[in-house]
């Protein structure tokens, strides 16, 4: 009789994520879901005020080519306490940069979990998941969930024309001294 080879393991598949900070709140966003990571002071003088008054959690919005980002207070959207802000994260793919308190860590998710149905509402639009890091779980945030389609229409109404708006803000320019 012949044995046949043992199965390969399949091999996990992982996921660079960043582990970051929202008023002590501890949360996990996919790396390849941030363009880029800006100092929150380095942003002063390139913002414009944005006033909607059913979008609290935005204020503020750069220019980026054709396009305004809304900063959006990671703070307010979960509804935690409020916070300063000291860095941004320009998310991909969005007209999103969020405001968060500090980065933790960069690390590898290989497990991400179904959100359990005690999470409803708009809540499961803002998590992808929940992973399990040193035995702590982290919720996994979606870059797509910090704005609807129907806020960003509101937000970009409340703009105003382009041309008063301040100077672009590309990749390339330095914004802190």
């Amino acid at each position: 009789m012949r044995l046949g080879l043992p199965a390969k393991p399949t091999p996990l598949r992982t996921e660079q994520i960043i582990l970051f900070r929202i008023s002590g709140q501890v949360l996990a966003i996919s790396s390849a879901s941030v363009q880029e990571v800006r100092s929150a002071d380095g942003l002063a003088g390139g913002t414009t005020e944005v006033n909607v008054p059913s979008i609290r959690k935005v204020r503020e919005a750069i220019r980026r080519g054709e396009k305004s980002l809304f900063i959006v207070s990671g703070a307010v959207h979960f509804g935690l306490t409020a916070s300063q802000g000291a860095l941004v994260f320009v998310l991909r793919k969005t007209r999103t940069a969020l405001l968060i308190d500090g980065i933790e860590k960069m690390t590898t998710m290989t497990r991400l979990q179904a959100l359990p149905l005690s999470f409803c509402h708009e809540e499961r639009r803002w998590y992808r998941g929940l992973t399990a890091l040193d035995q702590v779980v982290v919720p996994v945030v979606h870059p797509d969930g910090f704005l609807t389609p129907e806020e960003v229409k509101l937000l970009d109404a409340a703009l105003p024309p382009p041309e008063s708006l301040p100077e672009q803000i590309s990749p390339e320019t330095p914004l802190s001294q």
